[in-house]
């Protein structure tokens, strides 16, 4: 593992977290994403990123300048070929991940391995887009993927033992800690999380509170760090959206009906701080 190189695929957020991360932890990184633009803005948050970190005392300054040098970015998919190990980090969308995984099943060596880090797609119907769903498994990190602990590992039901080792293992290289959960809609994180976010929604939606009140309830009287709609604001409401869209369907229970006001503001870009407006603004 120490020599491996690791390819990301999406220079999103959560894409920019994990190449941060694993060159952080030593991993030739190459980090790849159709849009130059996208490639630039993550460099820049993963500098950013690295400096916040000097000013906390929490890194070496010498090595924020050299962490980056063992990111290479690109544009092209086929820079992926030799890669041991094969990250996907795009858009929660199913067939926007299958038709990724279709392309990259034809590019990368025999012998890589595959890990998506959808949050709540099934990992058994992303494998069967390639021709090795033994070698598929899911890695869910979550936001700020520098600054979280957690990867929820998920097995497919082809995922063999040898990938789900190779996959805690870098986990554990990434100094993350891997809980393992089985192949069902949402995992265990957002099918407590997203319904819970969805409810506080509903509550905004009736007229219950307004959505500072509901955030102040659950930050004063809960202990939670932010409320459920900051979070959901600070996670993408077109993801929340998204993620509720799979548990309904997954499951078929009228209880994971997204909530009116919810689809509403994802048709009105209101996607929280990435569009600087959601149920509060930025």
């Amino acid at each position: 593992m120490p020599n491996s190189t690791i390819a990301v695929i999406g220079a999103g957020t959560m894409g920019a977290g994990i190449a941060q991360v694993a060159a952080s932890c030593g991993l030739d990184v190459l980090l790849i994403d159709t849009a130059h633009e996208t490639l630039r803005h993550a460099i820049d948050r993963i500098s950013h990123s690295l400096q916040r970190m000097v000013k906390k005392g929490v890194l070496p300054d010498g090595e924020a300048d050299h962490i980056p040098r063992r990111i290479n970015s690109g544009t092209e998919l086929s820079a992926a070929r030799n890669a041991d190990f094969v990250i996907e980090a795009v858009f929660e969308d199913e067939s926007v991940k299958r038709q990724l995984w279709e392309r990259l099943d034809t590019i990368c060596l025999p012998e890589a391995f595959f890990a998506t880090n959808t949050s709540s797609i099934s990992i058994t119907q992303l494998a069967s887009a390639t021709r090795v769903p033994e070698r598929f498994i899911g890695l869910h990190f979550f936001n700020p993927v520098p600054v979280m602990k957690l990867v929820e590992v998920i097995r497919g039901c082809r995922t063999s033992q040898a990938t789900t080792d190779a996959a805690l293992e870098l986990v554990k290289k990434l100094q993350k800690t891997p809980v393992e959960v089985h192949d069902y809609p949402g995992f265990v994180s957002n099918r407590v999380l997203m319904p819970m976010i969805n409810e506080a929604i509903f509550a905004v939606y009736e007229g219950v509170a307004t959505p500072q009140a509901v955030d102040e309830i659950f930050r004063l009287g809960m202990a939670h760090p932010m409320g459920p709609l900051a979070l959901a604001d600070l996670i993408g409401l077109d993801v929340c959206l998204n993620i509720m869209e799979v548990l309904q369907r997954g499951f078929g229970d009228p209880k994971y009906r997204p909530c009116p006001l919810l689809r509403q503001m994802v048709a009105a870009k209101k996607l929280g701080q990435k569009t600087g407006e959601g149920f509060h603004k930025y």
